[in-house]
């Protein structure tokens, strides 16, 4: 009777040993495990709107709500050179301005454009030159969309070809991954297109 009862108790172990294993053992299967794609913050994107900037400089042009203006305050910095500042999004719009003085500086800005878009080149897949016109304003110049892990992701420079250069510098004080970005890119670089359209130089 006690080896009856012995015997019931072993195979009790034995079964619930068993279940347990089976248990681990399903609990450690990862074949049909698969990681969750990296996930991003949600953003909430303020409605477009715009506003006139004219001051003593020699252009105007229409710039967003969200957005601030700002005297360039680091070294070297001329009475002209502006930040856009959007706080949102740890973005900034650098803008600088230089009067032409002659045919050989003219031609020397516009290849430092060139110069400063394409240093970004190590970094990034790809740069798109997008012409920019508009005779009617005496505006032309030259959009580089540069696309990838890079420090800027848009830059543009616009002239009447003979007095006024203005060379714009978009940066996200962020780690440079376009996947994250992108979203925000894509919102401020429809401010940039604006921006083009509204500019104006004050002496033409």
């Amino acid at each position: 009777m006690e080896n009856m009862e012995q015997g019931r108790i072993n195979s009790g172990v034995f079964l619930l040993i068993t279940a347990l294993s089976a248990l681990i053992f399903t609990g450690c299967d990862h074949s049909g495990y698969s990681p969750k794609p990296r996930g991003f913050y949600r953003i909430e994107f303020p409605a477009k709107k715009y506003v006139h900037y004219d001051n003593t400089c020699p252009f105007t042009f229409d710039y967003p709500v969200y957005a601030d203006v700002q005297k360039d305050s680091s070294a070297g910095a001329e009475p002209c050179w502006l930040n856009i500042d959007y706080p949102a999004f740890q973005g900034t719009l650098h803008l600088s301005y230089k009067q032409i003085s002659s045919p050989k500086m003219f031609h020397q800005l516009t290849e430092d454009a060139h110069d400063f878009a394409y240093k970004h080149s190590v970094k990034a897949t790809s740069i798109e030159e997008i012409p920019i016109s508009f005779p009617d304003r005496h505006i032309y110049g030259m959009y580089y969309q540069i696309d990838g892990n890079t420090a800027s992701s848009a830059q543009f420079f616009l002239t009447d070809s003979s007095h006024h250069y203005l060379r714009a510098a978009l940066y996200f004080n962020v780690e440079p991954r376009i996947d994250s970005i992108r979203p925000v890119l894509d919102f401020v670089k429809k401010d940039l297109d604006h921006m083009i359209a509204t500019f104006t130089w004050k002496n033409n």
